[in-house]
């Protein structure tokens, strides 16, 4: 049976798939087709209901609960690995004036609407509305070159920015711990409802597998994930696997569950998300 499987370029998850997709586990008889996009295209593909199973940000999952059930294995939570709010021109204290005197049109890079790092930032800074997509990969640039005030950065970018000169307004991560104490769900692995519940299972089964295959041979992947991670230094390749990589990329457990259930509940509360209708998980 080939099931169709879509996630990012990125470290974190070429490290987490290498040992499903080229079979260094046993798959049970299951091989996958696989579709590498960035994270904003994965969500708008969730959205229409394309891939059997696809990496998604949390954010991007309430409008997709009716098409996909989250797995266990596979998502990426964690503390301090949040989302940062950076910028050019303004220091944290800058742009504390800069709102307080009301100018709300700053010009704010984001890596896509329906990823959780916009919603993070929705909460912490609901006057900042002057929002222009792009691909998370191009803030930097934009950021230097005065095309946007302020930048939402993910990933590997959170290791680079300061190399540019540029400066840090808030670390999100860090913002939502304070505020619920939970880890921070960034992104989940989901697979279409209409798949028998047995392949759900064992998609799941599988997929925790070829995690824990991947940290028992870290170096196994790493052709990989160099072939991907659009020439990047291995010492950062490897900080960003650090970072998103965890216990929770093996099992969501009692804690990971309540992380992500704290996140839907105060995004419900706050009208950030529509209400879903059916149980998250698998």
């Amino acid at each position: 049976m080939k099931l169709t499987l879509g996630f990012s370029p990125c470290p974190n998850d070429t490290f987490i798939f290498d040992a499903l997709i080229h079979q260094k586990i046993d798959t049970e008889g299951l091989t996958f087709e696989v579709c590498f996009d960035d994270v904003e295209t994965l969500n708008q593909k969730a959205m229409n209901g394309v891939l059997d199973i696809t990496k998604l940000s949390f954010h991007a999952f309430a409008y997709a609960a009716d098409k996909y059930a989250l797995l266990d294995a596979g998502s990426a939570l964690g503390f301090g690995v949040g989302p940062l709010l950076i910028s050019k021109k303004y220091t944290p204290e800058s742009l504390i004036v800069e709102l307080e005197k009301g100018n709300v049109d700053l010009r704010v890079g984001i890596p896509g609407k329906y990823t959780t790092a916009n919603f993070l930032m929705g909460i912490a800074y609901p006057q900042l509305q002057n929002k222009q997509e792009m691909v998370f990969s191009e803030i930097e640039s934009a950021l230097l070159n005065g095309q946007i005030d302020l930048g939402l950065i993910i990933h590997e970018n959170r290791f680079t920015y300061q190399d540019k000169g540029l400066t840090k307004i808030v670390d999100l991560g860090d913002y939502w711990e304070k505020l619920t104490g939970c880890a921070i769900p960034l992104g989940g692995i989901v697979i279409n409802r209409s798949l028998d519940i047995t392949v759900q299972q064992k998609v799941n089964r599988l997929i925790r597998k070829s995690v824990e295959y991947a940290f028992a041979n870290p170096k196994s992947s790493i052709d990989f994930i160099r072939k991907h991670a659009q020439a990047m230094d291995e010492a950062v390749m490897y900080k960003h696997i650090e970072l998103y990589v965890n216990q929770y990329s093996i099992d969501l457990g009692v804690d990971g569950r309540k992380a992500i259930d704290t996140l839907f509940n105060l995004a419900l509360e706050k009208n950030l998300i529509p209400a879903v209708q059916k149980d998250l998980y698998v």
